[in-house]
């Protein structure tokens, strides 16, 4: 009985997965992507700049916790050291194309009611929420979406989509999994 569960378990992983049409170096670097994929379009050039700016620093790596030369320079970008580091990974890219806000270590800072919107698209920032801290706790960038999955470039996340993890990564996460979304490209 486990054998059949599995093998339609593979089975099943291999027809979504030959739907999806992603990249299959989701983690990795200097992938670039068709950024008109089913409909989606940038609403202006500087989403797309904030994208390419997140899109350069896929693969960074910190050294020690919550440390290392560019996860530095992430932390510096908002006034700390050493601190959990994806709000500072989205501020710093902000900044990369000449935001002067958000520029904030604390991921719900990220999120007031001003800048939120149900309509995402690229360059807009997600919230994942975490029941145990009552709170956002984890943020990222909107890369593109397909269907009701985002592909999402996130600092201080790993392999398993942890809020502290390692590096900056592609994410593919279901839109369920996505607490709110804000646009801070919005005048």
């Amino acid at each position: 009985m486990a054998t059949i569960r599995f093998l339609l378990g593979v089975i099943w992983l291999l027809a979504i997965g030959s739907s999806w049409g992603i990249d299959r170096n989701i983690i990795g670097h200097g992938s670039t992507y068709n950024n008109n994929y089913r409909g989606f379009s940038y609403d202006d050039n500087s989403r797309k700049k904030l994208v390419s700016a997140a899109q350069n620093e896929v693969g960074v790596q910190e050294i020690g916790g919550n440390a290392g030369a560019q996860v530095d320079q992430y932390n510096a970008y908002v006034g700390f050291k050493k601190v959990p580091w994806c709000a500072s990974f989205v501020s710093w890219c902000f900044g990369q194309v000449g935001y002067p806000q958000p520029r904030t270590a604390w991921s719900p800072a990220l999120f007031p009611v001003a800048r939120l919107t149900k309509d995402p698209m690229a360059g807009m920032v997600m919230g994942i929420y975490f029941k145990d801290l009552k709170r956002i706790g984890h943020c990222g960038i909107l890369e593109r979406q397909q269907g009701d999955f985002w592909q999402i470039i996130e600092g201080n996340t790993n392999v398993k989509g942890s809020r502290e993890g390692d590096g900056v990564w592609r994410k593919i996460r279901h839109r369920r999994a996505i607490h709110c979304f804000a646009d801070w490209c919005k005048k």
